[in-house]
């Protein structure tokens, strides 16, 4: 039999609006998700965020993982309400390891006087191409594994020390891409060997130091040529037997969004639901679409025990792990703020500082999302 853990415990869900109306809190109280993800729509100003925070973790049993997608650059959704990090690429070419090392700080600083708990990065994967259009704009460390592995090893710990969890992203890496999983399911034709010999070292070299891992909405043929088309996040042979069997990973697995529309076209809502913790997943992730995850959590009910049993353990282990908030003090939310654009000015200098990272107007899903 599995833990006596609620089952809403494997979601991760967004949640609409910038408060938590009656009818939306009862429906989080009832299900009990193992946790919540804020995007942009949830951020009007610092005290409001602050309470929505507190909000869902007074609802929440067991103390829920609070995650956001805070890097750096237009994948900052902190920038709605404050300064906006350099990102990756940025500080990558400044070439200052103190300066990552200071990012990776203030990142956990900021977001544990918030109340999250978990911040989903670093990105490992390698850039090829700085000007691909497949999501990862600016967004990488390095060009070559192990200018990755130094970069993101340097943020990695200077973040988690603040007491805030990473999670490293996209799993196997996708970095190969030639379109933006938001719209449509790339596929990865790269054999296992060329895979080990490039975007699979960052993942290897950090797995020690990471908490958990995201696993992307790419397909691979190198591992799934029998199954067309399916993405590496609902792939029992990417998940179960390379990360978890052959890598030897024993953290928490959780899956990129499930609203993309690399799934959205690809599989059904119930499969997606089904193949996602079946492929060894801990935690799956509905971003958007949350009037549908009380459907997930009754799909969730109809696997099997055992499975449902070490999901439950992975995220209950994980989770003693968690920091409580520090206390909340807009006076100190400044004074972090204000050494984000300290930053910012030492990495791109005081007049590239000024320019925010919206390029030709083109707003991608990604900052967004």
């Amino acid at each position: 039999m599995h833990s006596s853990a609620p089952l809403g415990q494997l979601l991760l869900t967004g949640v609409p609006g910038t408060e938590l109306t009656p009818d939306i809190a009862q429906r989080f109280r009832k299900l009990q998700p193992g946790g919540f993800i804020l995007f942009g729509r949830n951020i009007q100003s610092p005290t409001q965020l602050r309470k929505l925070i507190d909000d869902l973790r007074d609802l929440s049993e067991i103390e829920p993982f609070i995650t956001i997608d805070q890097e750096g650059g237009r994948v900052s959704r902190l920038r709605l309400i404050g300064n906006e990090p350099p990102n990756a690429q940025q500080l990558r070419e400044k070439g200052d390891l103190s300066l990552i090392e200071q990012h990776g700080r203030l990142t956990g600083q900021i977001l544990r006087l918030f109340g999250f708990n978990l911040d989903l990065c670093p990105v490992l994967d390698i850039s090829f191409d700085d000007e691909a259009d497949n999501s990862l704009k600016g967004r990488c460390w390095g060009g070559t594994p192990e200018e990755v592995i130094r970069n993101a090893t340097i943020f990695n710990l200077a973040m988690r020390r603040e007491g805030v969890l990473s999670s490293g992203k996209h799993f196997p890496g996708y970095a190969s891409a030639e379109v933006d999983p938001h719209h449509e399911l790339p596929v990865i034709n790269k054999t296992l060997e060329e895979m080990e010999a490039q975007e699979l070292k960052p993942f290897r070299a950090l797995l020690p130091d990471l908490d958990s891992i995201m696993t992307c909405h790419s397909h691979y043929p190198c591992w799934d040529a029998d199954r067309p088309r399916w993405p590496a996040s609902l792939s029992e042979n990417i998940v179960g037997q390379f990360l978890r069997n052959q890598l030897g990973f024993t953290g928490l697995v959780m899956s990129d969004d499930l609203d993309m529309g690399a799934i959205l076209n690809e599989v059904s809502f119930d499969d997606t639901i089904r193949a996602c913790i079946g492929a060894g997943n801990d935690l799956a992730m509905i971003c958007h679409r949350v009037e549908l995850v009380e459907r997930a959590a009754a799909v969730i009910t109809t696997l099997p025990d055992p499975m449902l049993h070490d999901a439950l353990e992975r995220i209950e282990r994980t989770k003693k792990k968690m920091a409580a908030p520090d206390s909340w003090s807009e006076e100190r939310f400044h004074e972090i703020d204000s050494q984000i654009w300290d930053l910012r000015v030492a990495t791109l200098g005081e007049e590239r500082a000024k320019i925010l990272s919206v390029e030709d107007g083109k707003r991608s899903p990604v900052e967004l999302y």
